[in-house]
């Protein structure tokens, strides 16, 4: 399920996301009740674009908005797979982004009439039925239905006008060539089945450690690239959200109104379970592949296990599991595979689905209706978000005081035992290290870094409560002795010659392999891997992304065996079993959709570029330790409660 969201999270990253998502998308997700939390201190700068600013509330309505969004998409999101996603990162991205176009578009004289406007609205697909408009009064209300005032609502829609002009003057002289066209296409589309033995240098066991003067030697060899990196040690004081939870009380009350405002909060999506059976064809076996569907749906429709056919059939990666693409993983296919799937009830087959490349057959497995949970079986939920978010605000209270005192004083510790409070060292720290179970992220040592000799900090915000630290001592960067790095200088040696043993052993092997790899795999104890149809740029396990290996497996001579080359995990040898590669008279067929597809690339490209020029010469400045803590503020309700 990660990898689905990781894909479709992407899937918004280019600055072309801005023209049809900026601010419509927030308008029409924002959570019921919205303002209710963190509605109070909402109004300071989270960042500066030129002359320009983004108030946190800004930020914090539209990082709500997307993260409800997600949810529906996807069901249930916890903070920790939030952040690996990168979602705050993203929106204020994003936010950063469309502020800047729109300056950009101002500098232009560029402007968005009502009637463009207004055919915005009438194209949008929020206001589609059957394909037309739903007219003008009802549009109106829809809006207010949502609580969207219509001023708002159509400003959002004028700035996406702006936004689409700025982009398109900006990228006017984009061309793509004939060559460039094609081999795009080949990139995309020539494929090579096929497998490889990987000598894992992790695996490779040295019987004798290297004596003490080859150490030495190797770290006198290599002595520019160790050193002891610079360490700062600073007070530092924290008070914990959890230490303060005693002191929270929540009435039913409150418990009642927040269920009221956040329902959508506790709707558990629909949940549809599909399977597949795909497929893959070329121009010349597309008759064939088709009719080979359409018997598998036969006999699908017949009764026959389905999980059977697709083990039997199916050409994707999930036939093993028997085409099982899970409650998710299936909503990331074709919009021609998933409108198909959304038709069906449960034990549901589908006609044969031809795509692009190739013929798909489903069956939905398990079906259930969204429901919303009742209050009873989510109060203890809402009461320990309530709570938190109390306990949180004591933090701030606290650590603001302590704040205000500890730079009168000047003097964090005395502060500290004026309140009541306890002032510890860190000791010597790197930038990024860990401060206990209190800090595993290192939010304090980035701040200490960031700090002159006696500063102290703004609030440092984790999750588990706030800090603030007196810088006490910088220790400088400087070249490590022999003795403070032995242990790695160790390591570093160890895996030298786990390599070397590797790729004696591939060579040693390559010259007497037999036709089958798979099973010569475990008797010479390398690591066996088979990929049906490999494309260039694309990941391989224990191999990573490496153009090399695209160089290597699409100049290879079927059934040829590799020169040992060099990969993540060791070293791997290659063999092509199949090649499939593209006709110019393929090409041909398709060559306007592929040059708009390359085309939309390039502009995303270059806008990037061009975007992050802009964020210099803009000023572009952040206030991290207020996204830090807004970040907290809503994060803090994916937290689960025991």
């Amino acid at each position: 399920m990660l990898k689905t969201m990781r894909r479709n999270v992407k899937s918004l990253k280019p600055v072309m996301w801005i023209v049809v998502a900026t601010f419509v998308v927030a308008i029409f997700a924002i959570w019921g009740g919205a303002g209710r939390l963190g509605e109070s201190n909402r109004s300071d700068t989270l960042a500066n674009v030129g002359s320009e600013r983004i108030s946190s509330d800004e930020y914090f309505q539209a990082l709500r908005s997307r993260l409800e969004a997600m949810q529906k998409q996807f069901g249930d999101l916890n903070a920790n797979l939030i952040q690996q996603l990168g979602v705050p990162q993203q929106t204020l991205e994003q936010l950063v982004q469309q502020r800047l176009l729109l300056q950009m578009a101002s500098d232009m004289g560029l402007r968005a009439t009502n009637k463009e406007v207004r055919a915005k609205i009438v194209a949008y697909p929020a206001f589609q039925r059957d394909g037309q408009f739903i007219g003008f009064e009802e549009y109106n209300r829809v809006l207010d239905y949502n609580r969207i005032p219509l001023g708002d609502f159509e400003d959002g829609l004028r700035q996406d006008v702006i936004i689409g002009k700025v982009i398109r003057v900006l990228t006017a002289g984009i061309i793509v060539t004939d060559e460039e066209l094609w081999e795009g296409y080949r990139k995309q589309n020539d494929s090579a089945k096929i497998e490889y033995l990987v000598a894992e240098t992790a695996k490779v066991e040295v019987t004798e450690k290297p004596a003490e003067a080859e150490l030495r030697a190797h770290f006198d060899k290599n002595a520019a690239g160790y050193r002891i990196p610079e360490k700062r040690t600073a007070d530092y004081v924290v008070v914990k959200t959890e230490d303060l939870k005693k002191e929270v009380a929540v009435k039913d009350a409150e418990i009642d109104n927040y269920y009221k405002d956040n329902t959508v909060q506790f709707q558990e999506p629909d949940k549809v379970r599909a399977s597949r059976v795909w497929l893959p064809f070329t121009a010349a076996d597309r008759e064939a592949v088709l009719a080979q569907a359409r018997e598998v749906q036969k006999r699908a429709k017949g009764g026959e296990e389905f999980a059977g056919l697709a083990r039997t059939f199916s050409k994707d990666d999930k036939a093993a599991t028997g085409g099982d693409w899970g409650l998710f993983d299936w909503k990331s296919l074709t919009a021609t595979e998933t409108e198909a799937v959304a038709k069906l009830d449960k034990d549901g087959v589908t006609d044969v689905v031809e795509t692009e490349g190739g013929a798909a057959v489903f069956k939905v497995t398990e079906k259930a209706p969204a429901v919303t949970k009742p209050l009873a079986e989510v109060s203890t939920t809402i009461k320990g978000i309530l709570v938190d978010q109390k306990a949180r605000a004591l933090v701030a209270e606290r650590i603001q005081r302590l704040e205000k005192l500890a730079r009168k004083e000047k003097n964090l510790d005395y502060a500290a035992q004026k309140e009541g409070l306890k002032a510890s060292s860190t000791g010597a720290l790197k930038k990024g290290d860990a401060l206990g179970d209190f800090d595993s992220a290192g939010a304090v040592s980035e701040a200490c870094f960031g700090l002159k000799a006696k500063e102290i900090s703004a609030p440092v915000f984790t999750y588990a409560g706030e800090a603030l630290a007196q810088l006490q001592a910088v220790e400088p960067e400087r070249p490590a002795k022999f003795e403070e790095v032995r242990d790695q200088v160790e390591k570093d040696v160890l895996d030298a010659l786990k390599k070397d043993e590797a790729l004696a052993r591939l060579r040693e092997v390559r010259a007497s392999l037999k036709d089958d790899w798979s099973a010569e795999a475990p008797k010479l104890k390398l690591e066996y891997q088979f990929v049906e149809a490999h494309k260039k740029e694309q990941y391989l396990t224990l191999v990573g992304e490496n153009p090399e290996i695209d160089r290597l497996v699409f100049g290879l001579s079927l059934k040829q065996a590799s020169e040992p080359l060099e990969v993540d995990a060791g070293y791997a040898i290659f063999r092509v079993l199949e090649k499939k590669e593209v006709s110019r008279e393929e090409f041909d067929k398709v060559k306007a959709t592929e040059r708009d597809t390359l085309l939309e690339q390039e502009k995303n490209k270059f806008l990037q570029s061009y975007m992050a020029k802009a964020r210099v010469e803009k000023k572009v400045r952040i206030n991290y330790d207020t996204f830090l803590r807004l970040n907290n503020d809503v994060l803090s309700r994916f937290t689960k409660t025991p």
